[in-house]
């Protein structure tokens, strides 16, 4: 139940820039301080219930068979997505061409991930992260919500280096944070 309210929360509250005219009547009703302070408060009240109930909950019976295509492609796609996330808020070409590289960074992230896993719980955290993050796009591309700027190599690399140690660090922890080995250069 907490790993379902925390996805609420969560999500909830990130879809809300999804409906233009809610978010422009609580920044007017509140201030944008306010609005931004509330919008924070709640992903992180959001994000702890996620974490706390993901490892309250068993994983629950399996829904299908995991994916050995997605097990052994997960460690590179999911280098990936955190190239593609980092790219997200620096002005690099990636960011440029992709338009939104956070959504399709995350997209990566839980439909790997989804197919990795197969179990209930798996399948209910990922599933949702990856339907937010294409209800997401939709809206983003028909709103043209799109930021323009010049960008440069240099911000390219950033995201790139950072993406891929990001993502070495989250693979070097993730047994010990989620029981599972997931490079084969770490299991032993």
């Amino acid at each position: 139940m907490l790993l379902v309210v925390g996805l609420i929360l969560f999500l909830g509250i990130h879809l809300l820039p999804t409906q233009p005219r809610w978010r422009l009547a609580l920044v007017q009703r509140w201030g944008e301080r306010r609005y931004k302070g509330a919008f924070s408060l709640v992903s992180l009240a959001g994000f702890v219930l996620i974490i706390v109930g993901y490892a309250a909950t068993s994983p629950g019976p399996r829904l299908f068979q995991p994916s050995a295509t997605a097990i052994a492609l997960a460690p590179y796609l999911v280098t990936l997505s955190f190239v593609l996330l980092a790219a997200a808020n620096l002005r690099s070409h990636i960011r440029r061409v992709l338009k939104h590289p956070m959504l399709m960074g995350l997209a990566l992230w839980a439909t790997v991930h989804l197919l990795a896993n197969g179990d209930t719980r798996g399948t209910v955290l990922f599933g949702t992260f990856l339907a937010y993050a294409l209800i997401d796009f939709v809206s983003v591309v028909q709103r043209h919500a799109t930021e323009l700027f010049v960008p440069t190599a240099r911000h390219d690399v950033i995201a790139v280096i950072a993406g891929v140690i990001a993502a070495l660090v989250v693979m070097a922890l993730h047994r010990v944070l989620f029981g599972v080995s997931v490079a084969p250069w770490l299991k032993g």
